[in-house]
């Protein structure tokens, strides 16, 4: 990486802490001790302009254990891990033109017992400046990331990673098995992917048009409550393969077709009903990268009669999918974003005046979407840590105009689809499981007590 012209106050005020790009390499002749830097991905930059404690943009991606956290040992684990594992190791900073992420090395941030609601927001400067925290609760292990850090993979490395390292201690017996480093799965690279693999674009792919928006009584104090849907796979894999579907599709289907039934009563709406899923752009591109690479596309239901039956809307919603789901047609969504970040005139805009432009222009495309489902995919754990592990899911925080999503994610046979909400009322997800159940799956509810409160 060439030479930035961006100097940071310290740059200015204090050589001796020089600030140099990751990739720099440093001999033991060097005078000064570096900080190694990198700049935010493209679908990052968003995060830190629009974060508040009402728009938190944090994750949770949780490990259900087959006996209790060691809170000591936990500490440990990441005391640990976290100087071996970079992309996490860092905390925010900004420049005159760009917000930047900088070698932290601090102290590991406390590991606490859970006692707050999933995704709130994290103020950095209370958690010795990272951007991520760790809670346990009886057998859980909770990671909860800052999205501009890395998306749900980026976050899976790094859970699995602290897991490992926590096993070990609990059960030394695994250390003579399988060491002390990190395991040759877990990828710790901080390409930019999006840079890498950016083309000159066409025209903004983005659905321009305000989506229906899901209203309803809130949760008092903004809570947010979390309902689980677990179910075996091999049952969802057989009711998604009896409507010649993927797995995604058939969820996605399903929920687009749980919101029709209990929001819109069956009835046309003026506005589509717009699902966004995000799309996992790595095994498109030959990625590793830990950190954010991901696009969105939409599952979009317009509504030109009444009473669509569960089976039109899982037609509808798989048209729509399969339209979007070609590598050209991603690339031409993330390059298009990537080249107002490319535009070397809009590179020499100062980062106050970037921020306004795009807090606007989020804000005004925030109605695009009236959910989001996202798929992290099958966990997978090295063998000799599967004794110990019972189960994974994961929850997204809610954002503005949208005030439920849905997270899904499995482990071994076990299939979990997460609510995320800011609304009282569950119909929406009861919808979702009535459907499932009447597909032939059976169903385990889980949830956090909060829409009973």
């Amino acid at each position: 990486m060439s030479k930035n012209k961006d100097k940071t106050p310290k740059e200015k005020k204090n050589k001796k802490n020089a600030v140099v790009p990751f990739e720099s390499e440093q001999t033991e002749s060097v005078r000064y001790k570096y900080l190694r830097w990198y700049k935010l991905d493209n679908s990052a930059q968003l995060f830190p302009v629009i974060a508040s404690e009402n728009t938190t943009n944090t994750y949770r991606i949780s490990v259900i254990l087959n006996e209790e956290v060691d809170h000591v040992l936990l500490q440990e684990a990441l005391d640990n891990l976290l100087p071996k594992f970079d992309p996490f190791n860092v905390r925010l900073r900004h420049g005159f033109f760009w917000y930047y992420f900088e070698e932290n090395g601090r102290k590991a941030p406390t590991v606490r017992e859970e006692n707050t609601f999933p995704c709130t927001f994290i103020h950095a400067k209370l958690n010795r400046d990272y951007l991520f925290r760790v809670t346990y609760y009886k057998t859980r292990i909770n990671i909860e990331v800052f999205h501009a850090l890395a998306d749900g993979m980026g976050g899976i490395n790094f859970l699995r990673e602290l897991v490992y390292h926590y096993l070990r201690l609990k059960h030394p017996e695994l250390q003579s098995v399988m060491g002390d480093g990190l395991t040759s799965g877990t990828s710790i690279n901080i390409e930019d992917s999006f840079l890498s693999h950016y083309k000159r674009p066409h025209k903004p792919l983005y659905a321009t048009q305000k989506a229906y928006r899901i209203k309803g009584e809130l949760l008092r104090d903004k809570r947010l409550g979390v309902m689980g849907v677990r179910m075996d796979l091999g049952e969802l894999k057989a009711a998604a393969r009896k409507h010649n579907m993927s797995i995604n599709e058939y969820l996605v289907g399903t929920y687009v077709y749980a919101i029709y039934r209990s929001c819109l009563k069956s009835m046309i709406s003026k506005r589509p009903l717009r699902v966004s899923v995000p799309v996992n752009l790595r095994s498109y591109f030959e990625s590793v990268t830990s950190r954010n690479f991901f696009v969105m596309i939409a599952a979009e239901l317009v509504t030109e009669k009444e009473n669509y039956t569960y089976e039109e809307v899982l037609d509808i919603v798989q048209k729509s999918l399969k339209s979007q789901m070609d590598k050209e047609h991603l690339e031409k969504i993330f390059s298009y974003n990537v080249s107002n970040q490319a535009n070397f005139f809009l590179r020499l805009v100062p980062l106050f005046i970037k921020n306004m432009a795009i807090k606007y222009v989020y804000l005004r495309s925030a109605g695009g979407s009236s959910s989001t489902m996202t798929n992290i995919g099958n966990i997978k754990v090295e063998e000799p840590y599967k004794p110990y592990i019972s189960n994974f899911h994961a929850v997204l925080s809610t954002s503005v105009g949208q005030s439920i999503k849905a997270t899904i994610c499995s482990y071994d046979n076990i299939m979990n689809v997460t609510f995320g909400s800011q609304l009282r009322d569950v119909k929406i997800q009861h919808s979702f499981v009535k459907q499932l159940v009447e597909d032939g799956i059976n169903i385990t509810l889980e949830t956090n007590g909060v829409f009973y409160g």
